[in-house]
């Protein structure tokens, strides 16, 4: 079930944000990744059944590696460009993928799922931060009892300790990514303005995220009634700490609720 509720436009609605900066975000060695990156999902998740939610699922990585294998996937977007791609990929993979255009904050489908994902940074993009909190709770509500959710953000621990003001990164096709990063709102969020410089133009976005603790996300988790929180600090299930490298919160939704 996806119910349809005015929802005011920010940032994330811009397909052309999607669309300049797809080179670097989704380079095809993300894709690579992905494919390595399942099997450790599936071990820190333990899945009891087939069915699985990639929500936020952009152009289809994760969603490709576990329908090749053989699970069957429900991937979710906001974004007609980013699923195009994803539809792309699927057709190429010759797996057989549900897409499905729909605003995470909307997307419930009560019972339906043994697995639900959400990678890479997909998760706290709102402007409201209690919008978050309903995400979670839409996605226990998609999931069957005993079933299990990933959450993979870079954590505020490790975001503290490597943060950069300015960075800037030369593209494959030659273009330059200007990076400007500030940290607002008591640290509890990142603005972004990434300059995109190709030859003789230049086009700047600018764009926001919550950013987590592991506490702080754990808690999340919590109130949304998720039991048996575990963080980790990679997707091979490292113990999380100032040195993690991301991070990985593992819920599940009890059997008896």
């Amino acid at each position: 079930m996806t119910t349809s509720k005015p929802h005011k436009t920010e940032w994330f609605d811009n397909e052309a944000f999607w669309r300049e900066l797809y080179p670097f975000m989704f380079p095809a060695q993300k894709f690579t990744d992905a494919e390595e990156q399942v099997e450790p999902v599936l071990k820190l998740t333990r899945p009891t059944g087939k069915a699985v939610l990639d929500l936020c699922c952009g152009p289809g990585r994760f969603a490709v590696a576990l329908a090749k294998r053989g699970f069957r996937v429900t991937g979710v977007d906001k974004t007609r460009f980013l699923l195009d791609k994803a539809r792309a990929k699927a057709r190429a993979a010759k797996v057989k993928i549900e897409w499905v255009r729909a605003d995470m904050r909307d997307f419930v489908r009560p019972g339906a799922f043994d697995l639900a994902i959400s990678m890479f940074t997909s998760f706290g993009y709102f402007d409201e931060k209690r919008d978050d909190v309903a995400v979670l709770r839409n996605i226990f509500t998609s999931l069957k009892p005993g079933g299990a959710c990933l959450i993979d953000v870079v954590g505020k621990e490790k975001l503290a300790k490597v943060f950069q003001p300015t960075s800037s990164e030369r593209l494959p096709d030659g273009a330059l990514l200007v990076q400007r990063h500030e940290i607002f709102d008591d640290w509890t969020r990142v603005r972004n303005e990434w300059t995109l410089l190709r030859k003789s133009r230049s086009k700047t976005f600018r764009f926001h995220h919550t950013i987590y603790s592991g506490q702080e996300l754990a808690d999340r988790l919590t109130q949304a009634g998720f039991a048996a929180v575990k963080l980790y600090g990679d997707l091979c299930g490292s113990a999380y700490g100032p040195d993690a490298r991301r991070l990985v919160a593992v819920a599940r939704k009890p059997k008896n609720p």
